[in-house]
């Protein structure tokens, strides 16, 4: 009994949303509830402290010590890394006096990048984009609340890519330590879009990569799978930061007093950046979707010469099947038969009409 035939592994595509908590659906709006594709992690704290002569770093061990530290004279970063205590959000948002829509848009992971103006604060909610290292990208929801002399940033876990603004701070260079909350939110936005250019430039080297090789690839399987994976990537790469875009847009138009007029030039380059991250995305999309025409078309060639030899090879057999045909019928009454030259002759006539089949093919550049 013959096994059965086992069918290929199907390619997994990623829902553009999901979540890992149960009974979201149906709840009054304002319902704290953690939506995402992950498991929350345990809430981290960190409290950086500025202005223009000082500075300290403090990482408290509960939300009590976070807001008991909290000072009017300076710009407190409150940074909050995990989404998984929700009654320390609740308390961080009582403090702040921020609505319960508010806390409900942070602690669903999978909203779309947006911002909202309450008046006494600004929410700004934006997508940073890491690479993990089995070669996937990792997208992560970062909310930052902006107020008159605080900013907060709410990450669903630890690791980040604010280090150089961290450094920025520790250092005192630049104008970080010279402007007010709205101005640190600008780099925490300016940061998330230039780690998009390192990500963009990974993507660029993978298609480089299959551009090299889409004309003479022989795993085709391996190489359409390849190439797809980067074509998702950049499809869901695109659909994160074109609202991203209005976002910024949306930011740089803002009448909102907690923003500092000083900002309005930093924030038109910061929309000047999001566009041209914006265009390399397309132009990847439709060097992707170049490289795949460019490796059906070698396949297609493949196989044309492949059809064009074998196209010959029963060209040159087609007489040579005739003429054995011919003489290989149990005919009683056939002359040639009996004559001691006539096989040497059979043979030397197929003989001839093959090399004259090639050498005809070969003048006519057949092969």
């Amino acid at each position: 009994m013959s096994e059965p035939k086992r069918s290929k592994p199907r390619r997994h595509i990623e829902p553009i949303f999901k979540s890992v908590s149960p009974g979201g659906v149906g709840s009054i709006p304002g319902t704290p509830l953690y939506i995402g594709d992950k498991a929350p992690t345990e809430a981290a704290f960190s409290l950086i402290q500025y202005d223009h002569d000082e500075i300290s770093f403090v990482t408290p061990e509960s939300i009590e010590e976070v807001l008991a530290m909290l000072e009017d004279g300076m710009v407190n970063w409150v940074n909050v890394n995990g989404l998984a205590d929700q009654d320390a959000l609740k308390r961080l948002g009582g403090f702040f006096r921020l609505d319960s829509l508010t806390i409900e848009d942070v602690l669903n992971t999978e909203h779309r990048p947006k911002i909202e103006d309450f008046g006494r604060y600004l929410l700004v909610i934006t997508k940073m984009l890491t690479k993990r290292p089995d070669d996937t990208i990792e997208y992560e929801q970062v909310s930052i609340i902006i107020t008159s002399n605080s900013v907060l940033t709410i990450q669903e876990s630890p690791g980040d890519c604010f280090d150089p603004v961290r450094e920025r701070l520790r250092s005192g260079t630049g104008r970080l330590r010279r402007f007010g909350p709205s101005f640190l939110a600008y780099a925490l936005l300016d940061v998330i879009v230039d780690h998009y250019f390192s990500l963009l430039e990974w993507l660029g080297n993978r298609l480089e990569d299959f551009e090299a090789t889409s004309a003479s690839a022989r795993d085709a399987a391996g190489f359409m799978t390849g190439l797809q994976d980067v074509k998702a990537d950049l499809n869901r790469f695109r659909r994160t930061v074109w609202p991203v875009r209005d976002t910024v847009v949306a930011l740089a138009h803002s009448d909102s007093d907690l923003l500092e007029e000083a900002l309005t030039p930093f924030l038109r380059d910061l929309q000047d950046n999001a566009v041209q991250v914006i265009e390399a995305i397309e132009s990847y999309r439709e060097t992707a979707s170049g490289i795949h025409e460019v490796f059906l078309s070698s396949v297609s060639n493949r196989m044309n010469e492949v059809m064009k030899v074998l196209t010959i090879i029963s060209t040159i057999f087609i007489p040579l099947t005739f003429i054995a045909g011919v003489y290989g019928m149990n005919f009683k009454y056939m002359p040639e038969l009996d004559k001691p030259w006539a096989y040497p002759v059979a043979w030397g006539l197929m003989i001839s009409i093959a090399l004259g089949m090639i050498v005809f093919f070969k003048r006519k550049k057949w092969f």
